[in-house]
């Protein structure tokens, strides 16, 4: 018990200070040019790799076990690539302040818009899901920008102050956020006034166990269960980095599977599909996903994974 508390104490006094440098931070990455943002940006992700030893090991880990027909050298390089991208992507979220809307449309291609029209055609919202994937925040920055009523679930932080920084940046993009964990009442209100509702599942929860690069995931069961109550249709939304330097904003349907009226069945077997749409994206740019979070952590503890 006093060690689970002195961890808590730990991540609580590490997030804090992330607070304060997120303060310091914020005027500093609007001051710099964006081409001096991206590479400092880069600087601090390969300074974090080099001395956050725990998320290194995770990172490297977890891509062993995903591409298993990598040697070293591949996934220590794309390990390093995994930094400099999160450090390059928390640079250009401070910077979101200054984006006015002729750089949004310079800087971002679309892909796949009509399904996302197609889904809103319908009234009933859409439940539109991503991951901690490219620039996730540019996603809602973008279909705001688009001119979608754009709202999200996401978790706060481990501190008042982070949350309330974030937030404060997300409510300048136009994004309305809804804590994770709050009532479904809202949420579906949202989904009725045919507005869009994002989703991050990607992270570790103990709910749903389903395959994720064919090994069994905790999964959270909400966004499933949020379909089944409101026949929102779901589609993915997927912000990833090109080769111009700026971002494609690709939307794709996700296919609902046969249901067999189980709720929890019918959620797994929907999250299965889920999740294999989020695979399927990271595979295609598996240096842009944050492979540093241990998401088969609840998996392994339940001696689901091999050797586990």
């Amino acid at each position: 018990m006093a060690d689970r508390r002195t961890t808590s104490l730990k991540r609580k006094t590490i997030s804090a200070a992330g607070g304060c440098l997120l303060r310091v931070f914020i005027p500093i990455a609007g001051w710099l040019p964006a081409k001096t943002a991206d590479r400092v940006g880069a600087f601090i992700g390969r300074f974090a790799m080099s001395v956050a030893k725990k998320q290194r090991e995770r990172t490297i880990s977890n891509l062993k076990m995903c591409f298993p027909d990598w040697d070293d050298a591949k996934v220590r390089k794309t390990a390093r690539q995994v930094f400099e991208h999160f450090g390059r992507t928390t640079m250009r979220f401070l910077r979101a302040f200054k984006t006015r809307p002729s750089n949004v449309d310079e800087l971002t291609r679309e892909e796949g818009f009509e399904h996302l029209e197609a889904a809103l055609a319908q009234g009933r919202g859409a439940l539109v899901i991503t991951a901690h994937f490219g620039n996730w925040e540019w996603a809602g920055l973008f279909l705001h920008h688009k001119g979608y009523e754009v709202s999200a679930i996401a978790r706060d932080a481990n501190d008042r102050t982070t949350t309330n920084l974030v937030n404060k940046i997300r409510a300048q993009e136009g994004v309305e956020i809804f804590p994770r964990g709050s009532a479904a009442r809202p949420v579906l209100r949202s989904l009725a006034a045919n507005r869009i509702v994002m989703i991050l599942p990607d992270q570790n929860h103990d709910e749903l166990y389903v395959p994720f690069f064919g090994f069994p995931a905790g999964t959270v069961a909400g966004p499933a269960v949020l379909h089944l109550r409101s026949g929102a249709p779901m589609v993915t939304c997927f912000c990833f980095e090109n080769e111009t330097g700026g971002y494609t904003v690709r939307v794709s349907p996700i296919e609902i599977p046969p249901l067999v009226g189980e709720r929890m069945e019918d959620a797994a077997r929907i999250m299965t599909e889920v999740n294999a749409a989020i695979e399927r994206i990271i595979r295609e740019h598996p240096e842009q996903w944050l492979w540093m979070h241990d998401r088969w952590k609840l998996a392994r503890q339940k001696g689901m994974l091999p050797g586990g």
